[in-house]
């Protein structure tokens, strides 16, 4: 591990109000979403369960599970959460095992990626993956850091259970996920500090490993060709990233209306999921993708502006990781359905239906803006207080 620096030059104890205006956008960014399912799937729902807001309902329930994990990990101290990190790291090990025992997981396509739950719900131990990982990188990186023999300070096995967690999810056949936990994994190690020789062979290593998976499985294959040549493939692989650019395309600059867009009948298969950005951009229009994305931005800049400013290692990377998380996979799913990036099967946060999404997600948040409270830039003494003018940003 090198010198580089993450965070204020002294720990501070202080803590003070949560950044008011990333709950401001976080409330948003989930009302938008909620309400963009109840404007573009009423009419899917009603033909496929003969109830028009079964999506609604089935997001507002596990929003109310996630508000519980947002609350506790908002209230609680971040010294008890590292501390459970073995036993959250071991807890999400065994759940990504048990994506392969054939009774109580789920397969779908030809993967299992979902455990079963009571009352219909199923949990993708993929999404509990995302923050585990992002907690334990932090963790480790802040231990080496505190080490004053450099011949002690080892990555290795930071990398080794790095490496074990994107397999997990790889052997789930869930290869865009695996991809995304890589890139997020990679710019922790980068913002840790950690020497460039740990990523060289790692990303030769990586990059072959990748084609393989794609070219040797023919859906995958398909959905890359598809991509580059979506004109030969409009009944099959590409039917729904063409209908989503329609979708797009029809809202125009002010988009179609909500009362339009409650009526009418969504030409985009399985809309509530992956492709849900489709039907904001329908009823929303140009400027209600403007908004978005303008939304978007400021969640960003308070999430990276918590991590610069908190005063510990630990709760400045999983903060930059936690924001990363949801910011990437923000875009990666806006560019997939905006015809720029092969389908992924990356969903989009806060919007798209997922339980084990959302909650995920809330439970980030919650996190984030526990590590909002730690942006204390001042140390009291005795005499004065003295504004710590020296910090290191990234």
């Amino acid at each position: 591990m090198s010198g580089f620096t993450f965070y204020a030059a002294k720990p501070i104890e202080n803590y003070h109000k949560i950044d008011t205006w990333l709950l401001i956008s976080i409330v948003l960014l989930w009302g938008l979403g909620i309400f963009t399912l109840f404007v573009s799937t009423q009419n899917f729902a009603l033909r496929m369960f003969n109830d028009s807001m079964v999506f609604v309902k089935r997001q507002l329930i596990c929003s109310a599970v996630g508000l519980v994990a947002f609350i506790i990990l908002l209230s609680c101290n971040l010294k008890i959460i590292r501390d459970l990190i073995p036993f959250i790291v071991l807890a999400t090990i065994i759940l990504c095992l048990l994506t392969f025992v054939p009774f109580i997981s789920i397969e779908k396509n030809g993967a299992r990626r979902w455990l079963k739950l009571p009352a219909g719900f199923n949990l993708q131990p993929s999404e509990i993956v995302k923050f585990s990982m992002v907690l334990f990188l932090a963790n480790y990186f802040d231990k080496q850091e505190k080490l004053e023999n450099p011949e002690e300070k080892n990555v290795l096995p930071c990398v080794i259970v790095f490496i074990l967690f994107c397999l997990l999810v790889f052997m789930q056949k869930d290869l865009s996920t695996g991809v995304f936990l890589m890139i997020i994994g990679l710019s922790m190690f980068f913002v840790s500090g950690t020497k460039m020789k740990w990523f060289i062979p790692f990303i030769i290593l990586a990059l072959p490993a990748v084609f393989l998976m794609i070219s040797l499985n023919q859906y995958r294959l398909q959905r890359v060709l598809g991509w580059i040549r979506p004109g030969d493939y409009t009944s099959t692989v590409s039917y729904q990233s063409l209908a989503a650019k329609k979708a797009i395309s029809a809202g125009g600059l002010w988009g179609s209306g909500i009362g339009i867009a409650l009526f009418r009948i969504n030409s985009v298969p399985e809309i509530q999921s992956d492709y849900i950005f489709s039907g904001w951009a329908e009823s929303m229009g140009f400027l209600g993708v403007l908004g978005y994305f303008a939304l978007l931005v400021f969640f960003a800049y308070r999430g990276y502006r918590t991590a610069f400013l908190c005063p510990d290692r630990f709760t400045a990377y999983s903060t930059f990781g936690c924001v990363s998380m949801i910011v990437l996979q923000s875009l990666v799913n806006t560019l997939v359905v905006s015809g720029l990036l092969p389908s992924t099967g990356i969903t989009l946060p806060f919007f798209s239906l997922g339980g084990s999404s959302i909650m995920i997600t809330l439970a980030m948040c919650g996190f984030i803006l526990n590590a909002s409270r730690c942006e204390k830039i001042e140390e009291k003494t005795d005499d004065n207080i003295i504004e710590l003018e020296n910090l290191t940003y990234l």
